[in-house]
């Protein structure tokens, strides 16, 4: 992709997460800290382009002229389904801009409804659900996930009488279900397929969701999602660094193998998913672990010094990490998480 391709795909991603006009104050924090890093360490000013969106200066029909190329033009209306469905079902807005899109892009509107209809399963997908493929829990853990809470706890966050983890869980467990869940979402990034990286939101919500549940709170979508972007992970902002980091880090359309796209370094969206997920998954257990007791700033400092120990962890993972791709069945995946 040549930079003016680049800052094309990125402005319609940038004008997607906006598309519904009601972001919250954390979420727009989320995508200009966003810009701002990923321009820092790719070299491109995503900065400007952050400005130029936010601003109206920068159009639909000027981003799509660079594109000039059917592969390109799927790609970004993908890019831009994902990124608003990262935070739930596309609402009228964000469908009015997809729309828009879809035909400046000139997609056939039974392409675009089959990329529209997949993403939002996904986004549906429920967070009290059976493993899928490549998603290992421990057997208590799960039985504990399935388990209904006693009468009295089961408002939404709410703690049983007992907000303690069975004795069957073990810290082991635990560590051992977030440590699977980070290398699954790290293999989903090597994959070619959109939709791959789709998934990897979901099966973030439902490790939260396990996790809470061990320790005797029932949760649902929206506080789970207002767990995450207290923590500092804007679902928005979250998809649009993933496709981001790969897209500036030239992975798009190399090839390993039969597999579609290179394996990249450290900066790629692999390593940042499976950093994100342990770090996510780690917190939340210290969180659920602790009577949810930890303040906001406790809980944003937390996250991002897991984060940054996690980056390392994630080397000494990666050979994990690829094998887990090269086995991993995607549509066999993608329709176990929207059952």
């Amino acid at each position: 992709m040549q930079p003016d391709q680049t800052r094309a795909v990125m402005t319609l991603a940038l004008m997607a997460a906006f598309a519904d006009e009601h972001k919250d104050e954390r979420e727009r924090e989320h995508i200009r800290e966003m810009a701002e890093s990923l321009g820092a360490a790719s070299g491109t000013d995503l900065m400007k382009t952050y400005q130029d969106v936010l601003l109206g200066r920068a159009s639909l029909e000027g981003a799509v002229a660079a594109l000039d190329t059917p592969g390109l033009r799927q790609l970004a209306f993908e890019m831009a389904v994902g990124v608003c469905d990262a935070d739930g079902v596309c609402n009228a807005r964000e469908k009015a801009f997809l729309e828009r899109l879809r035909a400046a892009l000139d997609i056939a509107p039974a392409e675009a409804g089959a990329i529209t209809e997949q993403a939002d399963a996904l986004a549906s997908a429920p967070v009290r659900a059976a493993p899928v493929e490549g998603e290992s829990v421990p057997p208590a853990a799960l039985a504990v996930a399935a388990a209904p809470l006693a009468a009295a706890a089961t408002a939404p966050g709410a703690a049983s009488a007992s907000a303690q983890r069975p004795a069957s869980v073990s810290d082991a467990e635990i560590d051992s279900m977030v440590l699977n869940a980070a290398i699954l979402n790290g293999a989903l990034e090597l994959l070619p397929q959109s939709l791959a990286s789709m998934a990897i939101i979901p099966l973030q919500t439902r490790l939260v969701y396990r996790i809470g549940k061990v320790y005797g709170y029932e949760l649902d979508k929206g506080h789970i999602t207002d767990f995450l972007a207290t923590v500092g992970v804007g679902l928005t902002s979250q998809y649009v660094e993933q496709f981001g980091r790969k897209l500036v880090g030239g992975l798009l359309g190399k090839v390993m193998g039969g597999m579609g796209r290179a394996v990249g370094s450290a900066a790629t969206g692999s390593a940042f998913s499976f950093a994100t997920t342990y770090a996510l998954g780690k917190v939340a257990q210290r969180y659920y672990a602790g009577g949810r007791t930890l303040g906001t700033d406790a809980l944003k400092s937390a996250f991002a010094r897991t984060a940054e120990e996690a980056k390392g962890l994630q080397q000494r993972y990666a050979p994990q990490i690829q094998e887990r791709a090269k086995g991993l069945d995607v549509g066999k995946l993608l329709k176990e998480l929207r059952a």
